[in-house]
């Protein structure tokens, strides 16, 4: 397709074509939506405050949790407080700078999401297939080390990939979506995106693709010696593998249904469809997270109802 008009000036705003006049079942859509985001931060901060308060959960596998729980409520902060105004709302116009606030906030939620989870499985691994030496090298330094890597990668990567992308002459306005993303910014440059599509494969590749064969092996690794370990080495690593295994499995589902959709051409795809591929990305993640490891741990089930109970601290105020 011809380029032209690369003059031409970059618009001020972004309209998110994909909202429709759902008439007064906007209210009720909002309603849902505001709920399903006040069960997030519910959940999520209880993972949080049950992990800091207790100090019998001061170890590296609970402060992955925890550090799954932060960026669940960063990733839903970044995406909801916009798309409940904009059910409400009859126009869908976004400013330039609050769009890619937007798309950095979401983009690193899910790049750091896969990192996180990859650090979990090395824990995970070194803690069944090398028991012995699992205080050695997994400490809690060492652990909140893993976890600052394991967002400043990701940070860095995606803020070059929307530096680039604010760069672009754009010669349009309009974005098939219900929130900003970067790939349909991209199609309406005025110009040749090859060095954005560069770099956005590379960021891609090493924040989702290699954590994601990093995390096959080390439960490679772990079937092994749970074929050959004994009955309750098998239960011990079923308790602590299967909430990791499942929240890994649903998210990278969820991932690759959003970054199959950006790709398709929006009027191959219904509407409703991409809505609710791209609603499931960012809500299914952070709700799963806080109950697949508050209900599967009982480390964390037991603590967290104690906490939560109103009679909890009462007995701080008993005199000795």
């Amino acid at each position: 397709m011809e380029k032209m008009n690369t003059s031409r000036p970059n618009p001020a705003y972004f309209e998110l074509t994909l909202f429709m006049d759902y008439g007064h079942l906007r209210y009720l859509f909002f309603a849902l939506c505001l709920l399903i985001y006040i069960t997030i931060i519910s959940a999520n901060m209880v993972i949080i405050i049950t992990i800091m308060l207790e100090r019998s959960l001061h170890q590296p596998m609970f402060i992955f949790i925890c550090c799954l729980s932060v960026n669940s409520l960063y990733g839903s902060t970044g995406f909801f407080p916009r798309f409940l105004t904009d059910l409400l709302s009859d126009s869908h116009f976004i400013s330039r700078p609050s769009c890619f606030i937007q798309m950095y906030v979401i983009y690193t939620y899910a790049s750091c999401e896969f990192t996180i989870l990859g650090i979990m499985a090395y824990d995970r691994f070194v803690a069944i297939c090398q028991p012995l030496h699992y205080r050695s090298k997994m400490t809690i330094q060492k652990a909140l080390c893993l976890w600052a890597a394991g967002i400043i990668y990701p940070a860095v990567f995606c803020g070059l990939c929307l530096y680039l992308s604010i760069r672009l002459p754009l010669c349009g306005y309009k974005l098939h979506r219900i929130f900003c993303s970067n790939w349909p910014v991209v199609k309406i440059s005025c110009v040749d995106t090859i060095l954005n599509n560069i770099l956005g494969q590379y960021t891609t590749m090493t924040t989702i693709f290699i954590p994601l064969l990093f995390v096959l092996y080390s439960y490679l690794r772990i079937l092994i010696v749970c074929r050959t370990g004994s009955l309750e080495t098998r239960k011990k690593a079923l308790q602590t593998c299967i909430p990791h295994l499942v929240t890994f499995v649903m998210y990278s589902t969820c991932l690759f249904c959003e970054l199959s959709i950006t790709r398709f051409d929006k009027d191959k795809v219904n509407p409703y469809v991409v809505a609710v591929l791209s609603l499931e990305y960012l809500v299914i993640p952070s709700l799963n997270n806080p109950f697949i490891y508050g209900l599967n741990l009982p480390q964390i089930r037991t603590r967290s109802l104690s906490h939560c109970s109103p009679f909890a601290h009462t007995h701080f105020w008993v005199p000795v």
